[in-house]
């Protein structure tokens, strides 16, 4: 693990939340990959980058409480 990395033991963050955003992250990555993507694929990855937004919200809100 690279120096400037905190694991998310040590943040207290759940781990499992943070793959689940990772996932999507890379889902809607993978939805635009391509130098001209389809119609259909960007709906998808908003799709997913909204999920994931919202998760991150979530999870800030959990950790300033």
């Amino acid at each position: 693990m690279p120096r400037d990395c905190v694991s998310a033991a040590t943040t207290g963050l759940p781990t499992a939340t943070l793959y689940e955003i990772h996932d999507c992250l890379v889902l809607a990555l993978d939805a635009t990959e391509g130098d001209h993507p389809r119609r259909w694929q960007m709906p998808e990855a908003r799709g997913y980058l909204r999920h994931a937004l919202r998760d991150m919200r979530r999870l800030m809100g959990e950790v300033a409480v």
